[in-house]
């Protein structure tokens, strides 16, 4: 973690594991709105704004430290997404691409704890919204959606260090980025979800309300839900099973590797058959009002997103488990599996891997594998 802003030595060490300085020099920006050059040079700048931003300089010790680490991290998505297009360079997808990137590298080093780590990661994927969040027309629920899942005050500390860390070729669009930061602060402050995320009336109101634009997160939503489907998510060997037959073995199981081993099917073959029974057997669950759980990976957000509207589709109640394991710990058990993942799959797992939050689902649960 970056405690010190301007430790340009610590900032290296802490970097090397993730995207190595050489990497962020070697990688220049559009002259429009980073006149400065480099990611790295730019990276040094942002970090020694922050460093004069009293509203950081106020923040507790481990709080300035998460903000200070996303500050240095904002932008290491940049070197595998930056391309010409039409004359001018663009890193289009960096902040989702460092999202990656910061999970896979943390969970790897294991020194982050991962509250904090999913912090880092939200920051870093939301870095560029304060920019024009308040000119979006859906500005109230896009600060509201955020701060589900990070900190409002932390997020407009990154953007405005990232606004006030450039050379604009025109000095005008500078004050305007570091405007809106501050303009987004004080959206989030008047909505009362600039430290603390918004509360609602219950976890069912807090789902409707992500499915109907007329919903308000005060007026309690009449909870008519039938079951519940719980949705395992996490990498290979993490201990999806170890929980299901521990915490809810009473349930019945929809088991991806389960059907893959009753259809004959390899895991390296094409799976749209095993997919297509499981959805069938979910469908006959819900159609009997059955709680029951979906066992698979479901690393991605879109993933989890498509079964979930299934589940409430049949008017579910939606609950992610997700388990994470060390990285060691997940390697050990996955060679000792009679039919281990082999560890190229893992890695592109991984760097396409997201933790679901509460703006996915009624409920998320979050185990740390024994």
């Amino acid at each position: 973690m970056i405690t010190d802003p301007e430790d340009v030595g610590a900032l290296e060490e802490f970097l090397a594991n993730i995207v190595p300085a050489r990497e962020l020099a070697a990688t220049m920006q559009d002259a429009a709105f980073h006149a400065e050059g480099d990611v790295w040079t730019h990276t040094k700048l942002a970090l020694t704004a922050l460093a004069a931003m009293p509203a950081w300089v106020a923040l507790p010790a481990a709080e300035s430290a998460i903000v200070a680490t996303a500050v240095a991290l904002h932008d290491v998505g940049k070197p595998s997404t930056t391309r010409e297009e039409n004359g001018k360079l663009t890193s289009r997808g960096h902040s989702a691409r460092g999202d990656h990137l910061v999970r896979a590298a943390l969970w790897r080093d294991g020194t982050v704890p991962f509250a904090v780590r999913e912090q880092l990661c939200a920051l870093v994927r939301s870095h560029q919204v304060p920019f024009f969040g308040i000119t979006k027309p859906d500005a109230e629920r896009l600060a509201i959606r955020l701060s589900l899942v990070t900190r409002n005050d932390w997020l407009a500390l990154v953007a405005e260090a990232d606004g006030r860390g450039r050379r604009c070729a025109d000095p005008a669009d500078q004050a305007r980025i570091i405007d809106n930061c501050l303009l987004w602060a004080e959206h989030c402050r008047e909505l009362g979800v600039l430290d603390r995320p918004r509360a609602f009336a219950s976890a069912h109101t807090r789902r409707v309300w992500f499915e109907s634009e007329s919903r308000h997160p005060d007026v309690l939503a009449h909870d008519d839900t039938t079951c519940e489907v719980i949705l395992m998510s996490g990498l290979p060997a993490s201990g999806k099973d170890h929980w299901l037959r521990t915490a809810r073995g009473d349930l019945p199981v929809v088991s991806l590797d389960d059907l893959r081993d009753e259809l004959e099917i390899d895991p390296a073959d094409a799976q749209a058959q095993v997919i297509a029974v499981a959805r069938e057997r979910a469908r006959e669950h819900l159609r009997e009002r059955r709680s029951f759980a979906w066992n698979a990976t479901n690393l991605s957000a879109s993933l989890r997103a498509q079964l979930l509207q299934m589940a409430r589709d049949y008017g579910a109640r939606t609950h992610v488990v997700y388990v994470e394991a060390s990285a060691a710990e997940q390697a050990a058990r996955n060679r000792a599996r009679p039919i281990p993942v082999p560890p190229k799959v893992v890695e592109r797992m991984v760097m396409r891997w997201s933790v679901p939050d509460l703006t996915e689902a009624h409920e998320i649960t979050y185990v740390s594998a024994p």
